[in-house]
């Protein structure tokens, strides 16, 4: 995506830390008339855009509370509200400038996207680099953008649900989407040495599906299975409290995808635009439908029964398969971009039991696998890409979140400890950590 370099664009910006939301920025000197126009719809597209991506935070929810025991669905509820106010505050506080820095402090060559799309006072940029697509405000833009930051957050909960802490995992969210994420955000989105390599990743296959997906793997490494996981050599089912919920979650999710993608075409000001969002959509919500029904299949082959959760799965990771590149492919193409993330899903989840790394709700292969996948895919429908470019800005972002979860979950593992006793983690995290339960009459016998 080429970014336009305007010099007003960096004072407005810097408003944010100060909350200097009184005035908007004045349209930049030169442009003509129908700029006031171009504003309010490109700024029109981050705030659709974003409160859809915004629902995913309740999709997540959702699925993460349908595919959890009872005995810990309030635990996952909590989680989930609280590490999206934890990041809406520490984005804000952060992790916005330092994903677009403003050139004061940046670091040479790594932090030196001074024009990323987040300091978008003009950043109605659309796929063809035209100059004259007017700009969008501030406030809408990080808006959007920090629905993205949140998202990844969301993605670390559900791997690690039924035996983490509450306030480890919520000190690493902090951490996460105050630094991990708009660090390695900033060397794409921001202008960065991935960016000027050539990086492709139109809304964030690796940069926020896969970060989301290293720091799960990170943590359920080092954190380990749940009692009665494995035993014996085999993997034992740990079926979820709620399938109607997971369901509707998946179905939410599926919905908010629509922001994260067509959202990411960064401008809605001209007929192209429009024209192009559209495309993204289709082509969104047939790669979800690829990823199911492959998913579908392949389970009533392999098992003689479809799986359900194996099939909601598969459509997550059709979407996050389409993510990377949602506009170039047709829509064949789209389908079977998502087809293969369904067969990811489903021959990755007993792959991860092999390996005896616990993922409660399936997030590593549907956000990171199947991230991986995407952005590799990249080079099938975009002449542009390189796939040297694309296995290498995977290999060092994977790398960064690796490195850098893993010393953040050892040192709260030695301070306070990331997983609950025994005996809170049989009896369930609700009544242990909350003091409350999800379904009370249930219990109650």
């Amino acid at each position: 995506m080429k970014r336009i370099t305007k010099l007003g664009l960096v004072s407005a910006a810097a408003l944010l830390p100060t909350l200097g939301w009184a005035e908007e920025a004045a349209p930049v000197a030169g442009v003509d008339a129908a700029s006031d126009t171009i504003f309010i719809l490109n700024s029109l597209l981050f705030l659709v855009g974003g409160f859809l991506v915004f629902w995913m935070a309740a999709g997540f929810a959702m699925l993460e509370a349908g595919l959890v025991r009872g005995k810990n669905v309030t635990m996952q509820l909590i989680k989930n509200i609280s590490l999206f106010s934890l990041a809406a505050i520490f984005y804000y506080l952060i992790g916005y400038n330092l994903m677009y820095p403003l050139g004061t402090w940046s670091v040479d060559g790594i932090l030196s996207g001074v024009w990323g799309p987040g300091v978008l006072e003009a950043v109605g940029v659309g796929r063809d680099g035209a100059d004259d697509y007017g700009y969008a405000s501030t406030g809408s833009d990080f808006f959007f953008q920090l629905m993205f930051c949140a998202t990844t957050a969301s993605i670390v909960s559900g791997t690690l649900a039924e035996r983490i802490k509450l306030w480890p995992f919520l000190i690493f969210t902090i951490i996460l989407t105050a630094i991990i994420y708009p660090l390695q955000a900033s060397w794409k989105w921001g202008g960065g040495f991935l960016d000027q390599a050539g990086f492709l990743d139109f809304a964030g296959s690796t940069v926020v599906h896969s970060v989301g997906g290293w720091a799960a793997l990170t943590g359920a490494l080092i954190l380990g299975p749940r009692i009665g996981k494995y035993k014996n050599g085999k993997t034992i089912p740990i079926p979820g409290s709620n399938l109607t919920l997971a369901t509707l979650g998946t179905f939410i999710l599926w919905l908010g995808w629509f922001g994260f993608n067509g959202g990411s075409q960064l401008a809605m000001g001209t007929v192209g635009d429009v024209a192009d969002v559209s495309r993204i959509f289709a082509n969104t919500n047939t790669a979800a439908a690829g990823g199911a029904i492959a998913a579908l299949i392949l389970t009533q082959i392999m098992y003689k029964k479809p799986d359900l959760t194996m099939v909601l799965n598969g459509a997550l990771a059709g979407l996050v398969s389409i993510t990377a590149e949602p506009l170039t492919p047709s829509l064949g193409a789209a389908t079977l971009i998502g087809a293969v993330g369904g067969v990811i899903v489903v021959f990755a989840v007993p792959m991860l039991d092999k390996l005896k790394i616990d993922d409660v709700v399936g997030a590593i292969p549907v956000h990171l696998i199947a991230g991986i996948w995407g952005t590799i895919a990249v080079v099938l429908t975009n002449s542009d890409a390189s796939l040297g470019t694309q296995l290498y800005s995977i290999v060092v972002v994977g790398a960064f979140t690796v490195v850098v979860s893993a010393v953040v979950w050892f040192v709260l593992k030695a301070i306070m400890g990331l997983r609950v006793d025994e005996e809170t983690e049989i009896n369930g995290l609700d009544m242990a950590e909350l003091g409350m339960e999800a379904y009370p009459e249930f219990s109650k016998g």
